[in-house]
């Protein structure tokens, strides 16, 4: 297949291009940027005057729900999802059923997310057996066997000593350890965020220190242990200061923010709404807006959409009851072009966000647009607003944004140059 995009206004933060050309694309690669190559005929032309070319998203959190979570969704369901939010890299956490600690869970993985073919998947490795904090997994046959990186998520080590040894191990190997700061004594029993919001809805809260412990802890045995390491999902401007300074003293660590927090804060819980149960919480209108001040600093240079779809039952209950998350990956793009239309970021740092900035913190091969590199394309319609939700993709429609209007709709995308999605 040989394909010309033609006339789209083509950023590539990588490189900081930012003009309105034609992009010749063949087998699955960028073959020229400008005047087609001598002898290049195209089977298809895209006519993308108006749109914006950039470099396919990379998502840092995505969970595909399989294998043993099928009711919630499935790897060619939420690649199709993702495709249709410009995502053509994803991350996808290790929490499937069984879990993602032997390299034949990781080989069935890559395996379906092949033959379903919308994105590419990357998978993340579970840094302990069975993420029950006492064994260490295989890490360098995880890795051999396509894991970028290991996490517990929110599933607590069995000691700190546990935790010291596995970062050690995993320092020997160069390979990078993701966490997600949340001490699970201070946060046993909670569901929103501890102040007055949770307080007058009758609703267990977590502290702010749940996060912030953790994190300290996490940053003095990172700083011993020389392991590479990237924050998911920070939700406090305590840990947005925790992590500045960090950096500001040489430590190299990344971080990345849900999309949702960056819209959403404790407030919004005033209607119980069990679409808005999301863990780590959503915290204060303060925590929000450090939050967007770190992503428009670049302390904090990757946005996530934090996908996690379930089955209607599953939040068909009380808030309390309800399973937390948030179905997302499909509006990633949409949700993000807020920040632009509130003035937080001009477009190419936003796109920065969601392409190099998650790619470099995990040091991806992806991101970027280059001459011979992998034809991998969102290409969006910056005027055209779009409601969310309309011709849903993925098997969870646990989204509270849903029926709500977008500043932009992403038209088509492109993954190894194959075109996966293609807007009505």
């Amino acid at each position: 297949m040989r394909l010309t995009i033609q006339g789209a206004r083509v950023i590539d933060p990588a490189s900081q291009f930012d003009q309105i050309t034609d992009l010749h694309i063949a087998a699955g690669h960028i073959q020229a940027m400008g005047a087609a190559p001598e002898g290049f005929t195209a089977n298809q032309t895209i006519d993308a005057r108006g749109l914006i070319a950039s470099p396919g998203l990379v998502d840092l959190n995505v969970s595909l729900r399989e294998p043993g979570y099928s009711r919630k969704g499935s790897i060619d369901s939420e690649t199709r999802a993702a495709a249709a939010g410009g995502v053509t890299s994803l991350c996808c956490p290790p929490d499937s059923k069984p879990v993602l600690d032997t390299s034949a869970v990781a080989e069935l993985i890559l395996d379906r997310s092949q033959a379903a073919g919308h994105a590419r998947v990357l998978p993340i490795g579970a840094l302990t057996k069975n993420l029950e904090g006492e064994h260490l997994s295989e890490l360098v046959a995880l890795r051999d066997a396509g894991c970028v990186a290991f996490t517990q998520g929110l599933n607590p080590m069995g000691s700190n000593r546990i935790l010291r040894r596995s970062l050690e191990y995993a320092a020997t190997f160069d390979v990078p350890i993701i966490f997600t700061p949340l001490d699970p004594s201070l946060a046993e029993g909670g569901m929103a965020h501890e102040g007055p919001t949770a307080s007058r809805l009758g609703l267990v809260g977590i502290p702010e220190s749940a996060e912030t412990v953790a994190l300290a802890r996490d940053l003095l045995l990172i700083e011993q242990t020389g392991v590479r390491a990237h924050f998911s999902g920070l939700t406090s401007a305590r840990a947005v200061d925790m992590l500045a300074t960090a950096q500001a003293r040489g430590l190299p660590v990344t971080a990345d923010v849900a999309a949702y927090q960056l819209l959403l804060c404790d407030e919004d819980l005033n209607g119980f709404s069990s679409l808005l149960h999301v863990m780590p919480p959503l915290r204060s209108a303060a925590d929000r807006r450090a939050l967007r001040e770190a992503v428009q600093s670049g302390v904090i240079q990757a946005i996530a959409s934090h996908h996690r779809p379930h089955e209607p039952e599953a939040k068909r209950v009380p808030f309390a009851a309800s399973a937390p998350g948030i179905s997302s990956v499909e509006i990633l793009l949409p949700l993000a072009l807020t920040l632009v239309a509130d003035g937080l970021l001009e477009l190419p740092a936003l796109l920065s966000r969601l392409t190099t900035g998650p790619a470099a913190a995990l040091h991806l091969q992806a991101g970027q647009l280059t001459l011979g590199g992998a034809a991998d394309i969102t290409l969006f319609d910056p005027a055209q607003a779009c409601e969310i939700g309309r011709n849903w993709l993925s098997r969870g429609a646990n989204c509270p944004f849903i029926g709500q209007g977008a500043p932009a709709a992403v038209t088509h995308t492109l993954c190894n140059g194959k075109l996966v999605y293609q807007a009505n």
